[in-house]
């Protein structure tokens, strides 16, 4: 579904991403794990859209992304969670999960709302609280529903369990455990590996922009565990 290839991604003189390739089949849920700075934002970024790419290739689903903006790819179907949530501190739960779904039909928006809400009780029971009266982790779950609103084919969770609580940790994994028997694809950035790797079918390491090692979760757990501590 997602296809990567010699990604290589500059800020000014800087070199964020040197040449980096990874692969995300239908179905799958892949790990990019490394420590802070080590590129997995920038490649979250350059797959959405928010920085060019100064060579390689993106392949969203069969198409090349070169020259297309994020709100196409958005609806081509990639979702997105950022890091840090970013949720819109003064509008209701229920509102900023339908900030996602712009440009999406409104019967179609309440239909997914309704699934959303069904599938992660917490955004029925605060669904009219402010944002910015949640905790941490609560804002983390309306990040990740908002993201998918519109029920993407692809979801990209840039650090989904930055700050968290560990009993936070937990709850966030149980919601993605959920979008996974959806059959949603998935793309995670963490540092925190060990909870991570528990969700995922593959995994990469990337370490100063470059990918180290690659494979599945029993074939590179050590060394992603050895990353989480560096």
């Amino acid at each position: 579904m997602l296809t990567i290839e010699n990604l290589s991604v500059r800020y000014g003189g800087i070199e964020a991403l040197n040449k980096v390739s990874i692969e995300v089949r239908q179905g799958e849920s892949v790990l990019l794990v490394g420590s802070n700075g080590a590129g997995k934002s920038s490649l979250i970024n350059a797959v959405i859209g928010l920085v060019p790419a100064a060579s390689g290739r993106i392949v969203f689903d069969g198409k090349d992304l070169a020259g297309t903006s994020c709100p196409v790819r958005a609806r081509l179907g990639i979702g997105y969670s950022p890091e840090g949530r970013r949720v819109f501190r003064s509008l209701t739960v229920t509102e900023n999960v339908l900030s996602g779904t712009l440009g999406t039909p409104m019967a179609e928006a309440k239909a997914n709302l309704e699934w959303i809400q069904d599938t992660f009780p917490l955004l029925r029971e605060r669904a009219n609280q402010p944002a910015n009266q949640l905790s941490g982790g609560q804002q983390q779950i309306v990040a990740i529903a908002r993201a998918v609103s519109t029920m993407p084919k692809l979801l990209l969770l840039d650090e989904p369990f930055l700050g968290l609580a560990p009993v936070w940790i937990g709850h966030i994994s149980d919601a993605i455990r959920e979008l996974q028997r959806r059959g949603t694809t998935i793309l995670m950035t963490e540092q925190m590996a060990r909870p991570a790797l528990k969700l995922v079918d593959r995994a990469y390491v990337i370490r100063g922009g470059e990918v180290r090692r690659s494979g599945t979760v029993d074939e590179i757990r050590d060394v992603a565990l050895a990353e989480e501590y560096l």
